[in-house]
């Protein structure tokens, strides 16, 4: 088994908002958007950069298209403003599968449905593009807010890793699993398209 179409850099449009592949001129968007309540400091436990790690960041991402395990996009809304970064990462042919994460967005657009719409392009591409057969998303146990938005989405919990790894300030990490499967793309599509309807 293997991707129909190998994972690269791509856009992705939608209504409420455009994934962008990620480039170095997004520096000063995406600054203003982790400036906007100061998200590195008040999600701790988010992969959300500090303005100065925010370069060091966009060339991290970057490094890892030319390496074939990530690719990573910046959201935009419609007016064109910065919200964010999502990626897709743990590509894997042989399944295929990958996962969808390291996402982070501005305040602001919370609740805007720029991220569910997001999570719908990037499914789709997934599922209808690459031909992958599971989507995986991964979160912090402590961070509920993104624990719920995930199973809205309707992926199911796989299980909890407990100690799987440490934050920044060295506390001990507990991740929690979710995944999408191919055969469950139909209902989920319908559940994302059916939440997106009502902001018409």
């Amino acid at each position: 088994m293997s991707f129909l179409t190998t994972p690269a850099p791509v856009t992705l449009t939608g209504r409420l908002v455009e994934l962008r592949p990620l480039e170095h001129s997004h520096h000063d968007g995406l600054l203003e958007a982790l400036q906007e309540g100061d998200l590195w400091q008040n999600a701790w436990y988010t992969s959300v950069p500090s303005p100065e790690g925010l370069a060091a960041e966009i060339e991290r991402r970057i490094g890892l298209i030319e390496k074939g395990e990530m690719v990573p996009f910046t959201a935009f809304d419609a007016a064109g403003r910065v919200l964010g970064l999502t990626s897709y990462y743990e590509l894997a042919a042989e399944v295929p599968r990958l996962h969808i994460g390291y996402t982070w967005n501005r305040p602001s657009a919370h609740g805007t449905g720029t991220n569910a719409e997001s999570k719908l392009l990037l499914l789709q591409h997934a599922f209808e593009t690459l031909g992958v057969f599971r989507v995986g998303l991964t979160t912090q146990w402590v961070n509920f807010q993104s624990r719920a938005a995930i199973e809205r989405l309707g992926a199911k919990q796989d299980g909890v890793m407990r100690a799987i790894s440490r934050y920044r300030n060295g506390a001990l990490r507990d991740s929690v699993e979710y995944s999408i499967i191919e055969p469950e793309w139909p209902a989920v599509k319908a559940n994302l398209e059916q939440r997106l309807a009502k902001r018409r």
